[in-house]
């Protein structure tokens, strides 16, 4: 075998199966003067017998939010190196946080799910350590946390799982009916605001009028980072926030943002005070300075600039599946959660001859495997694809392997 031969098999075969199945293939050959290869050393995952996948669904907590960036990294492992006083720690960060972020307090928690639980804990108890020790039973206290009927979601059981009853309205004047001396919260999902009946702004002046804290889910709405501020500034007096999504913080970190009283009232629920319903909740100091240098990070990024390259990769796709008959591909930025540019890629199955489920399957189950999903706010045509989770270079495997399939099945 020749030289350029021996290079064309080595760069499909490490495309295929990686590059110590190639090396050992080009040995095999006998080829002379062919030298060896170099072994590619299994990653943490890859040892445990997990392939990692190529990311197309965008922050989702089950692939692990996003991948953080060198910067926060080098903060967790300096971290890492010290004790300190995980209170202060959290004093200090929270109000470093705040500072960046113009609100008025923040507190870290274990994602923007452990933002509920302290923040509902917050609402019911009110800084009252008699009530903190007896959570989730909250028998003789304000336990009722009002929101609207299509607000519903699984990250119910964190606001019931602290002792709170969900009770449902759709109209302001369902709101009057269900206000009383037990209610002990307003809440609000920001992914659902387009299927109720009350906005997001008209519900918080709903809740200042009759004197209820309100409490907004908004997980994923950064960027732009201007809109936490924005909900502050609305009147919402807590704010749940992921930490490990777009600002490629620990996974595993969120914040609780807000008025300082309440927010004051929920770190006294957390760790690592014992005997309160957040004690399991750890957030260590690792993830808090992670998570600061996270938030340090975001708010120094251009937005144009990082659009731009979003915008790019999405056009490496385009490029790639347009050659297609009939496939039609389509630029979607939600208007609430992960708005961030999106690319949504549809066909007409009469001439591609493929669902979107066996397109989305076969991703799935090629090498690497390459996963797709919905996100909110961007329908239900064809598959999208979300380009802020691509690492470098992956865009052109995307193409690649959307294009062939799709190619295969028009032929």
């Amino acid at each position: 075998m020749n030289e350029p031969s021996r290079r064309k098999v080595t760069r499909r075969r490490v495309l295929q199966a990686g590059a110590g199945l190639a090396a050992s293939e080009a040995l095999a050959s006998g080829a002379a003067g062919a030298e060896p290869l170099p072994v590619k050393k299994p990653n943490v995952y890859e040892a445990l017998g997990i392939k990692p996948i190529i990311n197309a669904v965008g922050t989702v907590t089950m692939f692990g939010g996003s991948v953080m960036p060198p910067e926060v990294v080098a903060a967790w492992a300096e971290a890492s190196k010290h004790f300190v006083d995980l209170v202060e720690l959290q004093d200090k960060v929270g109000a470093r946080i705040a500072k960046l972020l113009g609100v008025e307090a923040a507190c870290v928690t274990t994602g923007a799910a452990g933002a509920l639980v302290l923040g509902t804990a917050a609402a019911i108890t009110r800084g009252d350590k008699r009530l903190m020790g007896k959570l989730p039973n909250t028998t003789g206290t304000r336990n009722e946390v009002i929101l609207q009927k299509t607000h519903h979601s699984c990250y119910d059981n964190q606001i019931t799982g602290v002792g709170a009853t969900l009770v449902e309205v759709e109209t302001a004047a369902d709101v009057a009916k269900a206000v009383s001396e037990r209610t002990a919260l307003m809440f609000f999902m920001n992914t659902a605001t387009d299927a109720g009946k009350l906005g997001r702004e008209e519900w918080v002046k709903l809740a200042r009028a009759h004197k209820i804290p309100t409490l907004i889910d908004a997980a994923a709405d950064v960027p732009p980072v201007s809109r936490i501020a924005e909900y502050a500034k609305m009147g919402y007096d807590l704010i749940a926030l992921s930490g490990g999504k777009a600002m490629r913080g620990p996974n595993d970190t969120g914040l609780l943002l807000g008025r300082a009283e309440l927010i004051g009232a929920a770190k006294l629920n957390a760790n690592p005070h014992c005997g309160t319903i957040g004690r399991p909740l750890k957030v260590g100091k690792e993830g808090m300075i992670a998570l600061l240098a996270a938030v340090e990070r975001f708010v120094r990024l251009d937005d144009a600039t990082e659009k731009k390259e979003f915008e790019r990769r999405i056009g490496v796709i385009e490029k790639a599946v347009k050659a297609v008959p009939t496939v039609e591909c389509e630029r979607i930025t939600p208007a609430i959660a992960n708005h961030v540019p999106h690319l949504q890629i549809a066909w007409d199955e009469k001439t591609v001859k493929f669902t979107r489920e066996k397109v989305t399957r076969e991703l799935a189950d090629g090498t690497p495997s390459i996963r797709v999903g919905r996100v909110s706010g961007t329908g239900d045509k064809g598959i999208l694809i979300s380009v802020l989770t691509l690492q470098e270079g992956e865009e052109q495997i995307v193409a690649a392997r959307i294009a062939e399939i799709l190619k295969r099945a028009a032929s």
